[in-house]
């Protein structure tokens, strides 16, 4: 059965239309048919004219249009109701007033929400680090150690300046993991987004990665194309390759091969994959593995919330995901990032 889209016209274009633009964007079957407000400052305008969809000056010819078959009033204008009911065509269904702000309640009720399993996931994933990051900063803590007790009987200068510099560079060591960590575990930022370089992202993503699993018996291929860069959040980007990265090596039981692979196609497509030489996933998991709390793992060992979280920021980037995978032999998730003209002030991270 071929289901029929909805067809939706969104009245105001301040936060409340805003906010269900962003969300009604990302629902499948769904045709935002365009969006109105007499204020062409407001702020959903613009971002419907950057998501594509159809701006109206007129608000009675948005009404009238033949394909409408739901108007949303987010005007918060008591005199628009009456006004869209007496204009609408006959079979067009309204939804205003109390109702819609209702919905733009759950909207942003939702979008709290998934920051907070965001953040939650972080922070359960920096517990699973603990072990790697105290390994990591307790080698460069004894050398200083030892180091500064030898300096306090040395008396031969050049010696001094040697140890000196042996405990600067430990120094910086540990200074590198806490500014990784630190990086990994913030809150995203709520500016606008930027142009990313994911060979970089994929790289910094791989050195946090280590502190959760060991990858002395993986071998680590790289694939990079040059200026694989996206429009995107890059402590976003940071977190899904991290989870990513992370996944595939626990899948590998003994020895084996991560691949890190950008590539830029012809028509300026880009795509990120992560790829494992692991147990791989049954067919009949890949409907679920994407759902929050879903997990394959023990006990104690996965929130269910990364490949959830994954899936939510690529979403939001406009962008696609998809896994391959045969049991016994890998998988490899592949993300596809939204076409975009870059800003000539926009310089990659």
């Amino acid at each position: 059965m071929t289901l029929t889209s909805t067809k939706i016209a969104i009245i105001g274009a301040g936060r409340g239309g805003t906010a269900l633009l962003e969300l009604l964007h990302q629902i499948p079957d769904v045709d935002i048919v365009g969006i109105a407000d007499k204020d062409p400052a407001a702020p959903g305008l613009q971002r419907a004219k950057d998501l594509n969809v159809p701006v109206e000056e007129q608000v009675y010819d948005l009404i009238r249009n033949h394909g409408v078959n739901l108007i949303m009033d987010v005007t918060g204008d008591p005199s628009m109701a009456p006004f869209i009911q007496a204009m609408k065509r006959p079979g067009a269904e309204v939804l205003s007033g109390a109702t819609t702000r209702l919905l733009w309640k759950l909207v942003q009720h939702q979008s709290k929400l998934e920051a907070e399993l965001f953040q939650a996931d972080k922070l359960a994933g920096l517990g699973s680090f603990a072990a790697g990051i105290a390994h990591d900063i307790n080698n460069p803590l004894q050398l200083i150690l030892g180091l500064a007790e030898n300096l306090t009987d040395e008396q031969d200068l050049t010696v001094v300046h040697e140890q000196a510099r042996d405990i600067t560079e430990a120094v910086k060591r540990t200074s590198a993991i806490c500014r990784d960590l630190t990086r990994y575990a913030r809150r995203n930022g709520t500016g606008e987004d930027i142009m990313v370089n994911l060979n970089t992202k994929l790289d910094e993503a791989l050195r946090i990665a280590r502190y959760a699993v060991t990858l002395q018996d993986v071998t680590v291929v790289k694939r990079y194309a040059e200026d694989a860069s996206v429009l995107g959040n890059p402590d976003e980007l940071l977190h899904v390759f991290v989870n990513l990265i992370t996944n595939a090596v626990q899948a590998i039981q003994d020895r084996g091969t991560l691949t890190l692979h950008t590539n830029v196609g012809p028509d300026g497509q880009v795509s990120a994959s992560v790829s494992d030489t692991g147990c791989g996933i049954p067919k009949e998991a890949f409907s679920k593995i994407f759902e929050p709390l879903y997990t394959t793992k023990p006990p104690g060992k996965g929130t269910g919330l990364g490949l959830y979280n994954v899936m939510s920021v690529i979403s939001k980037m406009e962008g696609h995901i998809c896994v391959e995978s045969d049991v016994g032999v890998g998988t490899t998730f592949r993300i596809e990032f939204p076409q975009v003209q870059p800003t000539t002030s926009c310089a990659p991270l």
